[in-house]
């Protein structure tokens, strides 16, 4: 079994930046982050092998929000810079421990934190 808790969320204006963290309270394979609006579908953000090199994005964040992960303090972090208002959501860490392949599918991932609002004001 695996807690998620998520920090770091809050409002900013356009073009502001914020940093979320999730600790994990135990092994990981893969750690990410999705996010819900109101009245739309958990969407995939990023996500990252634990202790590995290579991170994937959505399309939509790519080159303004960067996964990070520190290993000795099993935490994953989502840095988020230029943000805009459409960025507005509940953001979501979640992991899985075994071997899965594709890393945009929520019903990939069986462990799932409580979530941060994030809210982008224009």
């Amino acid at each position: 079994l695996v807690q998620l808790v998520e920090s770091g969320g809050g409002s900013v204006q356009t073009g502001g930046s914020l940093r979320l963290s999730c600790a994990a309270s135990g092994y990981t394979f893969r750690m990410a982050w999705f996010r819900q609006a109101p009245g739309k579908e958990r969407e995939a953000v990023a996500a990252k092998y634990t202790g590995g090199r290579n991170t994937y994005y959505a399309d939509s964040v790519k080159g303004r929000f960067t996964i990070s992960q520190d290993t000795a303090k099993n935490t994953l972090y989502l840095q988020m810079n230029s943000l805009k208002p459409e960025d507005t959501a509940m953001y979501y860490c979640a992991a899985v421990r075994v071997w899965r392949g594709i890393w945009y599918l929520a019903n990939e991932y069986d462990y799932w934190g409580q979530g941060t609002q994030v809210t982008v004001s224009s």
